[in-house]
C-alpha cells in the first residue's frame, strides 16, 4: 500500500505564563550556567558526545549478551526541538570535511529504506529481483504513521542527519539514494551492490516498522549465514553482528527507545536470511528498525525532529565504535 503525507513535528504546547516561582528560579540560572561551564572545561562533557569511542566499560556493556539491553530512564524522546532541516545539520557548527577526522579513510554507506517516489512507480518497484535465496520485489513503498508521515521521509531525514555526524568524524559517506536521485528505488539488489562497490567499512539500512498498535520498540536485523546463488554472507555474519550490537547499545542509550516487545524476544535483535539487502552484501551491514510507526507512542517519537537527531547521534556513535574497534 502506498502512503503519502506531510513531514511534520507534533504541535508544541503553549508556554504557561510566568509566575513568582519561575521568576525566583530564574535568578539561579547564572550560577547554574557557571557550574556547567566549569564542568565542561574540566570534563569535556564525556567521551561519547561527539561520536568518539566509548570507554571500555561502556563498550563491554554494548557488546554483551543481547538480553542486557534495557531502556535508560535518562534518555527519553524530546519533543521540545524542531526539525534541524533536510540536510540534517545542527543549528551551529559545520560538518568537517570527509577525511580530516578520526575516521579518515573509512567509508560508510547509508541506505535510507524505500524512496518517497516509490508510490508513483508501482510497476518498477513490483518487478522481482534475485536475492540469492529466491526472488522478491525490487522495493516497496514502506509504511507510515496514522497521520501520514511516511517511512521513506523518515529514513531520508535520518540518513541526512547521520551523514552529517559521520562526516564530522572524517568518514566518507555515501547514500544509496537521496530521494529524488533516483526517483524510485533503487532495487534491493542494487542497494547491496552500492555498498559492495564502495568497499564500505560499514553499511546500515534505516527503516521504521508498520506493525500493530501496542507493538513498539526498535530492533536490529542481522544477516544470517547464506550461501546460495549470488548470496554468500558467511564472511560478514560475525562483523555484522558486532556492528549491530554496538549500534543497538548506543541507539538505546541516546533515544531511550526500548528493544522491540514483539520481535526478538526482548533482545532487540532479529536474524534474517530473506532480505536481499543483507543476503547480497559483501561488507558488514545491518538493518535498523527504529520503531513502529503504527503505535502512537513510537509515532510521537519518530515524527519529532529532536528525537531523530538523538537517533542519528546514537547510530553514529555505534558505527564509530565499530570502526575504531581494536
Amino acid at each position: 500500500m502506498s502512503y503519502v503525507g506531510p513531514d511534520f513535528d507534533p504541535p508544541q504546547p503553549r508556554r504557561p505564563r510566568r509566575g513568582p516561582l519561575t521568576v525566583a528560579l530564574a535568578a539561579l540560572v547564572p550560577g547554574a550556567l557557571l557550574g556547567w561551564v566549569v564542568y565542561e572545561a574540566l570534563d569535556g562533557g564525556g567521551p561519547d558526545r561527539a561520536g568518539s569511542p566509548a570507554p571500555a566499560s561502556s563498550t563491554a556493556r554494548a557488546s554483551s549478551s543481547p538480553s542486557a539491553l534495557s531502556a535508560s530512564p535518562s534518555a527519553s524522546g524530546d519533543h521540545s526541538g524542531g526539525d534541524t532541516g533536510a540536510d540534517g545539520k545542527r543549528p551551529t557548527g559545520a560538518p568537517t570535511a570527509a577525511g580530516s577526522g578520526p575516521l579518515k579513510g573509512k567509508v560508510v554507506v547509508i541506505d535510507p529504506g524505500h524512496n518517497p517516489g516509490n508510490f508513483q512507480h508501482a510497476a518498477e518497484i513490483n518487478r522481482a529481483v534475485d536475492i540469492g535465496t529466491n526472488r522478491k520485489e525490487c522495493d516497496t513503498t514502506g509504511t507510515s504513521t496514522n497521520d501520514g508521515y511516511t517511512e521513506a521521509r523518515f529514513t531520508l531525514d535520518l540518513a541526512h542527519r547521520l551523514r552529517t555526524l559521520l562526516q564530522q568524524q572524517g568518514a566518507t559517506v555515501k547514500l544509496t539514494h537521496d530521494g529524488e536521485d533516483p526517483a524510485w528505488g533503487p532495487c534491493v539488489d542494487e542497494r547491496a551492490r552500492i555498498g559492495n562497490e564502495a568497499h564500505a567499512d560499514a553499511a546500515i539500512s534505516l527503516h521504521a516498522d508498520g506493525s500493530a498498535p501496542g507493538n513498539r520498540g526498535f530492533h536490529v536485523i542481522l544477516p544470517g549465514s547464506v550461501h546460495s546463488g549470488a548470496a554468500d554472507t558467511r564472511g560478514i555474519v560475525g562483523p555484522s553482528h558486532d556492528l549491530g550490537v554496538r549500534v543497538a547499545g548506543k541507539f538505546l542509550r541516546e533515544t531511550g527507545e526500548p528493544p522491540s516487545n514483539y520481535l526478538g524476544e526482548g533482545t532487540g535483535y532479529v536474524t534474517r536470511t530473506d532480505l536481499g539487502g543483507l543476503n547480497l552484501s559483501t561488507v558488514p551491514k545491518v538493518f535498523l528498525e527504529c520503531g513502529n510507526m503504527r503505535d502512537t507512542k513510537d509515532a510521537a517519537l519518530l515524527t519529532s525532529g529532536a528525537w531523530r537527531q538523538k537517533a542519528a547521534q546514537g547510530i553514529s556513535e555505534g558505527i564509530v565504535s565499530f570502526l575504531r574497534r581494536s
